[in-house]
């Protein structure tokens, strides 16, 4: 199953202007807020996490049925290589794979279930 999102950064850091600590503690990780911190572009950092959320969750739908709430998702950087997902959601086992690109304007994501 594949899952697939795009979202313009301007959307998030909207939000994030408007609801602030609140809308980052409903949809993100206390490591993925960590890790994002640490990026050149915190915008585009959480943008790619959101739209890899939004894509996780279309795989995961499609080829479960599970309906997962976006604190189910984790999606953790490393630093120059590729994104991994961890699903919060107890005995949730998938074969998952992510991948995130931004530029300026907007963020992408494709999910993965093998």
């Amino acid at each position: 199953m594949i899952g697939v999102d795009i979202v313009s950064n301007r959307r998030i850091k909207e939000a994030i202007d408007r609801f602030g600590e609140r809308f980052l503690k409903r949809i993100y990780t206390p490591n993925e807020l960590e890790y994002c911190k640490t990026q050149a572009n915190y915008i585009a950092c959480l943008s790619a996490r959101w739209a890899g959320k939004e894509a996780v969750l279309k795989a995961v739908y499609q080829h479960t049925g599970i309906l997962l709430k976006f604190s189910e998702i984790e999606i953790l950087g490393d630093f120059g290589k590729p994104a991994r997902v961890n699903l919060l959601k107890d005995g949730l086992k998938l074969n998952l794979f992510i991948s995130l690109s931004h530029e300026k304007e907007y963020s992408v994501a494709v999910a993965l279930i093998t």
